[in-house]
């Protein structure tokens, strides 16, 4: 198993941070100088990923414009001696090769998984979620990968959650093989706090095999009139072996207003150019850091 393609579902309208993504999609609102939908494709290509299925909507044409070349900008920069802006811009463009799919309807989650089947084609490859920031040594999608390639089977990431975040999360039923692996056996999807298998929590992305893609074309539309890929999975699970990973790592859920408050701190203060200034500059507040002050 080699895995070089990786899906980024991006077609939501972003409802849970309102007002914000009436007009801008979430993917594209800055954390620490740069759009959440950059950090989710860099640890994407950090992972070995060469090419980047963004499966997106008639809004979110900004996903699109922003991995893309802008020759008159391109050019401006240059002329006015913004070179090395301009450099930085064409180093987006050619992170990886960007396939667009729109989302026709927004009929859930597997359904926007299907919608890149064309595009995948029979290889098995990534699934990442547009407003998950995953940040980790290696990368969290790389420790998945090697998971996957290393057993030669689709891979669930997931990490332990609390009590009352159960109902937020697929929540898996698992066999434990060895440390951070086990065998995935079912999966709930948002169960209560008694009907939750485990305080395994469906999160991270995964690493999937194509044979997921009937599975999902042949699912039963849910009470909400969507597709949840977490209904193929029980089924894939049923007919072959699907490993849970508990990866090593941070998470931050982009798409709700206290984590994106998080991780434009903590993602701030850990980038080495504007990360030591804004370290000064909360001290002069009198701001202390976990560990003391700033």
């Amino acid at each position: 198993m080699h895995v070089r393609k990786a899906v980024i579902p991006a077609a939501g309208f972003g409802t849970r941070l309102l007002p914000l993504t009436k007009t801008v999609p979430k993917e594209m609102l800055p954390l620490a100088g740069k759009p959440v939908i950059q950090y989710i494709v860099e640890e994407a290509v950090a992972s070995g990923i060469e090419e980047i299925i963004l499966v997106t909507s008639p809004n979110k044409k900004a996903l699109e414009d922003y991995f893309d070349s802008n020759f008159e900008l391109e050019h401006q920069l240059e002329a006015t001696g913004k070179g090395s802006v301009a450099q930085q811009l064409r180093t987006i463009r050619d992170m990886a090769a960007f396939t667009y799919v729109r989302q026709k309807q927004p009929l859930g989650n597997g359904h926007a998984v299907l919608a890149a089947r064309h595009a995948v084609g029979n290889e098995p490859f990534a699934v990442l979620w547009g407003d998950d920031v995953l940040v980790g040594r290696p990368p969290v999608l790389k420790q998945l990968i090697q998971v996957a390639e290393r057993n030669d089977a689709p891979v669930v990431g997931v990490r332990q959650v609390a009590e009352n975040d159960f109902e937020k999360y697929g929540m898996l039923e698992v066999e434990l093989i060895d440390g951070r692996l086990s065998r995935a056996i079912s999966v709930i999807e948002k169960p209560s706090r008694t009907e939750a298998p485990s305080d395994l929590a469906q999160i991270g992305g995964f690493v999937l095999t194509p044979d997921i893609f009937d599975l999902l074309a042949s699912a039963e539309v849910g009470p909400s009139g969507e597709i949840y890929l977490a209904d193929a999975l029980i089924k894939l699970m049923q007919i072959r072996t699907v490993y849970a990973y508990a990866f090593e790592g941070t998470r931050y859920d982009a798409g709700n207003h206290m984590d994106y408050l998080k991780a434009s701190l903590e993602l701030a203060l850990a980038d080495p150019t504007i990360g030591p200034p804004f370290r000064e500059y909360l001290a002069s507040l009198g701001w202390r850091g976990v560990n003391g002050p700033l």
